[in-house]
């Protein structure tokens, strides 16, 4: 059932409206957004129908007191909702605002199995000093901070492109433990590239921050609008700046292996209404394996 209706979502596509004009970023050619592939569990993304587009402009909506993404396909405007790795399985409701009533939209999220990962890692990197632990901890709060940012915006891209092409060494929800110590999921897909290869913006977006952490060493931050964010990690050179507007392909880094790394990588993740979610599920995928 979720597969047919996933089908059918990503079967119609795009609008046979003018092209949205968004002030922020440059949808060069963009007719409307792709939704994303719908998957109702934890760490996946909702799509859920709110109204008709010939009966209502606009809705804003809300999972709890989280604003969620809005984006509109044919004639249905839809919310895209981010579910958290800790999502219990059950019933949920988002509400939502059109022009004439407050109303709620029933949905199911189910579980999900995630595989486990096994490293071994210095045991400096596990094990921390008070100094290197104290700066992780102030860290993980700025990183928070841009994690539930939000700027309002008439429409976002949701129809990504891989940030570089590797092989993917470790995937999303991965239930990680290092030198056999559990550790927290993992919240993105790791790319294996060589130091130096390209790092390219998935979407159009503004660059929210830059800067270089204990665990993600050099790292991107990039607002696409509506709650939607994606964080390149472990860089080694940055090609973009704080408050600089980027196309959808355009090189913002180059790959390397800084912060907790063991080898050169990409770490590509996807934030969402403030969780992180499974970023293959906003690239399309070939022909026959939707």
């Amino acid at each position: 059932m979720n597969k047919t209706i996933t089908r059918i979502f990503r079967n119609c596509r795009r609008l046979s409206l003018s092209v949205l004009v968004f002030p922020m970023f440059a949808f060069s050619g963009l007719a409307h957004a792709i939704l994303p592939h719908a998957a109702n569990v934890p760490g996946g993304v909702a799509v859920i129908p709110l109204a008709s587009m010939t009966n209502t402009s606009k809705p804003q909506a809300w999972l709890g007191d989280q604003p969620v993404l809005v984006t509109a396909d044919h004639d249905q405007w839809y919310a895209v909702v981010g579910l958290a790795l800790d999502t219990a399985p059950g019933e949920y409701k988002i509400r939502f605002n059109t022009d004439s009533a407050t109303m709620s939209q029933q949905f199911t999220v189910v579980s999900k199995d995630y595989p486990e990962q096994h490293l071994k890692m210095k045991k400096s990197m596990v094990e921390l000093s008070p100094a290197n632990e104290a700066r992780a901890e102030r860290e993980i709060s700025v990183i928070r901070g841009y994690e539930h940012y939000w700027k309002a915006a008439p429409d976002s891209d949701l129809d990504f492109m891989m940030p570089v092409n590797g092989e993917q060494s470790s995937a999303f929800g991965l239930r990680r433990f290092f030198n056999e110590e559990p550790r927290a999921p993992h919240v993105g897909i790791d790319l294996a590239v060589s130091r130096g290869t390209p790092v390219k913006a998935s979407a159009p977006g503004k660059v929210l921050a830059t800067d270089d952490y204990f665990f993600n060493g050099k790292t991107i931050f990039i607002d696409h609008g509506n709650g939607l964010i994606t964080m390149y990690c472990h860089l080694d050179k940055f090609k973009v700046k704080p408050g600089q507007t980027v196309d959808k392909g355009q090189v913002i880094a180059l790959s390397g292996m800084t912060g907790r790394a063991t080898g050169p990588h990409l770490h590509w993740s996807v934030v969402l209404n403030g969780v992180m979610v499974d970023p293959e599920l906003f690239v399309p995928q070939p022909a026959g394996q939707e």
